[in-house]
């Protein structure tokens, strides 16, 4: 990377920094969606050999730090490792450094984060990674600082789709019109690094086998009701419509059939499905 820290301080364990990383920013003020959206590809992707960076802030990068804690994860700081900012995440900086990743910083001891130490700090994000996700960004925010100097050091820039009525969805929404690749899944990120980074892309899971309609009786009018209301333009997996319906595997796949052959869902990877748009 361009004007490389002459050296870092390190707190926890050196051998996460010989895995393949990737980094994983967004909003401080996340949605449940996209806490949830960083911890799973932040977790699954370590299932996949990578270590995960991240600048332990509030919401999006904490979510991303902690669904990797069992598999790897690198924070970098804005200040010494003494001045973990915010606060509330000394006990994570810890915790990191406990299970097997690492907290690292190029500021001093006792040093105190300025403003201006923060962008500094997002070079460090994304120059230790072969590619950087944002998961949520507003407009003007320092995820989109992250995934321009990403892209200005020849890494990955990935962006997770976000409601376009969403404030915080609107930088990770244009890095997408500018060319970002589209991440609705770890593999998507996994497949395009897996290269850069020597490893083998993920093996597709093999489909699941049916479930077996032929004892089962036909659905009924408010079965169809709860699965239509739970289906809706963004894919969703069909254990979630499982859970959420209260219905049997096979009723839902009878439902989730009959919506098929009427050309109502659209199926997607993975085994998820969404609602075709404009249909209610």
């Amino acid at each position: 990377m361009d004007n490389p820290p002459p050296l870092l301080a390190v707190k926890g364990e050196g051998a996460v920094f010989r895995l393949p990383a990737v980094a994983i920013v967004g909003a401080r003020n996340a949605s449940l969606a996209g806490v949830k959206m960083a911890r799973m590809l932040a977790a699954d992707l370590g299932r996949d050999g990578y270590a995960i960076v991240s600048g332990l802030a509030r919401g999006i990068d904490t979510a991303a730090h902690q669904g990797s804690l069992s598999t790897g994860t690198i924070g970098v700081l804005a200040g010494g490792l003494d001045m973990p900012y915010p606060p509330e995440n000394a006990g994570l900086c810890n915790e990191i450094a406990e299970r097997g990743g690492a907290v690292v910083s190029e500021m001093p001891f006792g040093w105190q984060p300025r403003a201006q130490d923060f962008p500094r700090r997002n070079r460090l994000v994304a120059g230790m990674a072969l590619g950087l996700v944002v998961v949520e960004a507003a407009q003007r925010s320092g995820s989109l600082i992250s995934a321009r100097l990403a892209g200005e050091m020849g890494r990955l820039v990935f962006a997770v789709p976000g409601s376009p009525l969403d404030p915080r969805a609107a930088g990770s929404n244009g890095l997408l019109k500018d060319g970002a690749t589209l991440v609705t899944e770890a593999a998507d990120v996994a497949s395009a690094i897996a290269p850069l980074a020597g490893v083998r892309a993920p093996r597709v899971a093999p489909l699941a086998e049916p479930p077996d309609l032929s004892a089962t009786p036909p659905p009924r009018e408010d079965d169809r009701a709860g699965v239509l209301e739970a289906l809706g333009p963004t894919p969703v997996a069909v254990d979630e419509i499982i859970r959420h319906t209260g219905l049997s595997a096979a009723q839902v796949s009878m439902v989730l059939l009959e919506l098929d052959l009427a050309g109502r869902i659209e199926r997607h990877a993975g085994g998820n499905v969404s609602l075709v748009f404009g249909e209610a």
